[in-house]
């Protein structure tokens, strides 16, 4: 594996790829891996033979009370997890890199619709910057694949309608989520708990667990099923931003005709903001 830090640095690379015949895979990440961005690695692997991984921390899509400069910052460990998984090439870029003009007076990439509600609607301007950022790269790498967690449900949602509605020339795969064998959902976050939040995470997944099963069982009452298990994320010590239930197509609220259905949940557990979703159908 090769570590580049410019643009012109990385087209090279990809350019003697191409000329090769190759296929190329690309995963976007801000770092700090963990198994869950390996398994994104190992997938695109399995669709193209070069593979480009990304590491950048991107500013524009952090508010001013977000945790931007506390994010972690793990290179070296990094690389070698990278190299280890069989990642061909890693882009790390720096802010002037990727924003040579400044961030203030930079082009935005911004996707309606599935971008507001939700974590939209907690962290105003992350979309823009999630999709601006994702656009700048998907033209820096030019891949033919690129492969997303579904944790980050919305995000993937996003970046589904930019590449539609923008007719970029790339095939997005969603990887399912990757969780640790008591059902938390792995995240870069996890680092910030403490080990009594530690112990306590799991029940967010359980929630969204026991409320899948409610409505396969035939619940459809679905704003006092949501509001019972958001007393119940109360009780075991969350602050719950968000639990809703959405069509899984359209990232609309669920409605009688929805059949593909996906619970999305958003919640602080000390100051560490953890976020899941669990996808489910059901029959009528």
């Amino acid at each position: 594996m090769i570590t580049v830090h410019t643009v012109e640095q990385l087209r090279a690379a990809i350019r003697l790829a191409r000329a090769e015949g190759k296929r190329v895979g690309f995963v976007p990440t801000m770092g700090n891996l963990h198994d869950g961005h390996i398994a994104l690695v190992k997938r695109a692997q399995d669709e193209c033979e070069f593979v480009v991984a990304s590491i950048f921390v991107n500013p524009l899509q952090f508010g001013p009370t977000e945790d931007l400069d506390k994010y972690p910052r793990t290179l070296a460990a990094d690389q070698q997890r990278l190299e280890a998984a069989g990642c061909t090439v890693l882009f790390a870029p720096s802010v002037d890199q990727m924003y040579p003009d400044g961030q203030q007076d930079q082009t935005l990439v911004s996707v309606p619709g599935v971008s507001e509600g939700l974590c939209g609607a907690s962290r105003p301007g992350h979309f823009t910057g999630v999709a601006t950022v994702v656009c700048k790269l998907f033209n820096m790498v030019q891949p033919d694949v690129a492969v997303f967690g579904e944790k980050d449900f919305q995000q993937l949602a996003v970046i589904r309608k930019m590449v539609r509605d923008l007719s970029l020339p790339v095939t997005l795969i969603g990887q399912p989520t990757e969780r640790a064998a008591d059902g938390l959902a792995l995240s870069s976050r996890n680092g910030y708990l403490n080990e009594a939040e530690r112990a306590a995470a799991p029940q967010l997944y359980r929630t969204l667990c026991t409320v899948a099963d409610a409505v396969r069982e035939g619940r459809r009452d679905y704003p006092a099923l949501l509001s019972q298990a958001i007393a119940r994320l109360e009780q075991a010590g969350f602050r719950p931003d968000y639990l809703e239930l959405r069509d899984a197509d359209t990232l609309q609220p669920a409605g009688a005709d929805s059949r593909r259905l996906v619970l999305l949940v958003a919640a602080y557990l000390g100051k560490t903001r953890l976020i899941d979703n669990l996808q489910f159908s059901i029959d009528s």
